[in-house]
């Protein structure tokens, strides 16, 4: 029995420490934004990588949602003969929850495994090493750009997840179930609210920010050796995942 009470103290003490740790490696990093010299090249590069090279798996993830969000709803609802809500079925359930969500765990699993691979990888070669060597701070050269690519790609990809999983869900709901598209479009424009879309943004950015600083940090403080990485990797999706469906039901539970 002591010896489990330790070992759970033991697990929160090293929880809390890290959390710290990782605290301060973010502000540290945000922080090299307003200093000279500024890295919009690799900003650009970042958002690159981070938003275009994710727009496939966001497409094909998105319009699948939406084609079985409109199945699905369309049954229920003709239960109950409101088949004529089912666009404002599709559309709140994507901007509100799926959208955010679903966006931010395939940008994890494809850009942020990657990142955390990638800065691993210089760790272990010691060209962050070199880089302080060189008077080049890896913060402001390495992380500090991908921070900032994900605040603003993430939000522009969950905005095109919604779009597509909305357009799914109208060849569905529509053109295969036979649904009016005025009566789609119209239950969509009456019950989507700013507040809706407002929390969907706010959500989005949350997770951007919080799955660069997971593969970020996993990768800046990983293990030597190949290993190391590889473990440093597949915990970047681990955590970014259980930490985007934490922060979902924080911020739903504040939005409602």
């Amino acid at each position: 029995m002591i010896s489990l009470i330790r070992r759970v103290g033991r697990f929160f003490l090293d929880l809390t420490q890290e959390t710290g740790r990782a605290m301060l490696f973010l502000f540290e990093a945000l922080g090299q934004a307003f200093l000279p010299p500024y890295r919009f090249r690799r900003l650009l590069d970042e958002i690159y990588f981070i938003g275009c090279r994710s727009l496939l798996i966001i497409f094909l993830t998105a319009a699948f949602t939406g084609m079985v969000l409109a199945l699905q709803g369309y049954y229920t609802l003709r239960k109950y003969g409101s088949e004529s809500a089912l666009g404002a079925v599709v559309a709140l359930s994507l901007i509100r929850e799926l959208g955010p969500v679903l966006a931010a765990l395939m940008v994890s699993g494809r850009a942020g495994s990657a990142i955390t691979a990638e800065i691993g990888i210089m760790r272990i070669t010691e060209q962050l090493d070199a880089m302080d060597t060189m008077a080049v701070n890896p913060l402001q050269y390495v992380v500090m750009p991908k921070l900032l690519a994900g605040l603003l790609s993430v939000p522009l990809l969950t905005a095109i997840f919604d779009v597509v999983g909305i357009l799914g869900g109208f060849g569905v709901g529509v053109v295969l179930l036979g649904v009016s598209s005025g009566s789609y479009f119209s239950g969509m424009t009456q019950s989507v609210a700013s507040l809706d879309v407002n929390g969907g943004i706010i959500k989005s950015l949350v997770f951007g920010l919080t799955i660069m600083l997971v593969a970020c940090y996993n990768g800046f403080f990983t293990d030597r050796g190949a290993e190391g990485v590889s473990r440093a990797t597949t915990r970047t999706v681990v955590i970014s995942a259980i930490l985007v469906l934490a922060w979902d039901y924080v911020l739903t539970s504040f939005f409602m």
